[in-house]
């Protein structure tokens, strides 16, 4: 349902949650999808590839054509101050702290100004080591403790930000 003010128009969102959705496991998108039905919260994926959303005025898919930084470049250029969006890209994360963007990656970890240099700094050094061939593999499966983690940081900023106004 959607806010009107006294002359019936509606009163546009707040803020919205985007969610860097290429690397997003289906645990994370199916509870921010629950989540924003429940809170009324307006929600835009965007990903590189097809992605399905239900059929609602709350939920966006946006699809970039393929390519490094495609998704990241739409994101960077279409949120606002306040907004939120959900990444594990820390370069990403790094450019919309700098823009008062509330950053959250899918660990749960608020990534803010405070902290966002050393996240950048240890970025690069995992990059290095896997590009020498130091570290090898991926990450480990999705687990649930990591969903409820994810959700209990999700919480926090949503929080803080419905308190902002």
């Amino acid at each position: 349902m959607t806010a009107t003010n006294l002359s019936g128009s509606p009163i546009p969102p707040p803020f919205t949650v985007w969610v860097d959705a290429d690397a997003c496991p289906a645990p994370i998108k199916e509870f921010l999808i629950k989540t924003a039905k429940n809170r009324q919260l307006q929600m835009i994926f965007v990903s590189n590839k097809l992605i399905t959303v239900p059929n609602s005025p709350l939920f966006q898919a946006v699809q970039v054509s393929h390519g490094a930084d495609v998704a990241d470049a739409y994101i960077v250029e279409h949120t606002q101050a306040g907004d939120i969006v959900i990444t594990q890209d820390i370069p990403l994360a790094a450019l919309l702290v700098g823009q008062n963007v509330l950053v959250l990656n899918l660990k749960g970890d608020w990534l803010k100004g405070s902290n966002i240099a050393e996240r950048l700094a240890v970025r690069n050094l995992m990059t290095d080591l896997r590009d020498t061939g130091m570290i090898t593999g991926g990450p480990k499966p999705f687990s649930q403790k990591q969903k409820e983690t994810f959700a209990n940081g999700f919480d926090k900023v949503l929080t803080f930000r419905l308190k902002q106004g």
